[in-house]
C-alpha cells in the first residue's frame, strides 16, 4: 500500500499534464531536468505558419491550445483543440520542420515545455518513451481525421454541442467554460451572428446560459443529445491507444 501511495504522489508532482504523467518513472527521469512551466494567457502565440519547431508544450490543468488553418478569404479555422492528453510542436514531424499552422493558446494557464532536441535525445535512449509519443502521434491523427469528417457531414447545431463538450472536457468538467461569441464562430469556421443564432436557440432550451466571456452548461445530458459522436469516436481511439490519456470526469476528481 505504501508503495502504491508512495509512486502516486511521485506521478501528481509532474505537471497537470496527463501525457506526462503517463511516463513510466525512469522514462520521466530523462527529460524531468529540461522540462520547464511556463503561465500563458489567451492568445498567445506559440507558432505561426513557416516558423521553426523547436519547443514542444504540454497544456496543463485547464490550459487549451488550438490550430488554426488561414484561409483565403482572410478568417482563421480552428481545427483541434490540444488539453493535458496531449502536446503541440514536434509530435508527428519530430520538430526542426516548419510550422504548417498557427498556433495559439485557447484558455490560458500553465505548459510544461520542453525543447524538441532534448525530447529527441530521451526518445533515443528509451523505446517505451518514442512509443509513448507515437502513440500519441496516432491519436492527433486521428482527431484531426474525425474533425474534417464532422466538418463535412455535421449541421452547426451538433458541431457547436460538440466544441463545447469538448471545451468542457478539458478545462476539468467545469460547467462554466471560458468560451466567447467569437471563439466558437472560429471554431465552427461561420461568422459571428451565425454562431450567436445558435447559442440563443440552445439559451431557449435551457441547456446553456451566458457570462460575460463564457459558457455555462445547465443541462449536460441536453447538450450530449445535440451533439455529433465526434468526440465519443476520439476519446475511444485515445483509450485505445493510450489508456487514461484523455480527460474524463473520474481521471478530473482522481487527480484534483
Amino acid at each position: 500500500m505504501d508503495v502504491l501511495t508512495g509512486k502516486a504522489a511521485e506521478t501528481t508532482s509532474r505537471p497537470y499534464n496527463n501525457l506526462l504523467r503517463r511516463l513510466n518513472d525512469a522514462d520521466y527521469a530523462l527529460i524531468a531536468p529540461h522540462v520547464t512551466i511556463e503561465t500563458t494567457d489567451a492568445n498567445d502565440l506559440l507558432y505561426n505558419p513557416g516558423d521553426d519547431v523547436q519547443v514542444v508544450h504540454f497544456p496543463c490543468g485547464p490550459a487549451l491550445a488550438t490550430f488554426l488553418v488561414a484561409n483565403e478569404d482572410g478568417r482563421d479555422v480552428e481545427t483541434i483543440l490540444v488539453g493535458r492528453e496531449g502536446a503541440v510542436g514536434g509530435i508527428v514531424s519530430e520538430g526542426f520542420l516548419p510550422a504548417y499552422t498557427r498556433i495559439i493558446v485557447k484558455f490560458g494557464g500553465p505548459f510544461a515545455r520542453i525543447r524538441v532536441g532534448r525530447l529527441e535525445a530521451a526518445k533515443a535512449k528509451s523505446k517505451t518513451l518514442s512509443n509513448i509519443f507515437a502513440r500519441y502521434a496516432d491519436c492527433m491523427l486521428a482527431q484531426i481525421f474525425q474533425s474534417t469528417a464532422c466538418n463535412a457531414i455535421h449541421s452547426i447545431e451538433q458541431r457547436t454541442a460538440k466544441w463545447i463538450l469538448a471545451a468542457m472536457e478539458r478545462t476539468e468538467g467545469n460547467d462554466s467554460v471560458p468560451l466567447t461569441h467569437e471563439q466558437l464562430a472560429t471554431l465552427l469556421g461561420v461568422g459571428r451572428s451565425y454562431a450567436s443564432r445558435v447559442i440563443q436557440s440552445f439559451k431557449a432550451e435551457g441547456v446553456i446560459e451566458t457570462r460575460r466571456g463564457s459558457i455555462l452548461v445547465r443541462n449536460r445530458n441536453g447538450l450530449r443529445l445535440r451533439s455529433c459522436l465526434c468526440n465519443d469516436a476520439v476519446k475511444a481511439h485515445f483509450e485505445e491507444v493510450l489508456r487514461g490519456v484523455y480527460p474524463t470526469e473520474e481521471t478530473s476528481q482522481s487527480s484534483a
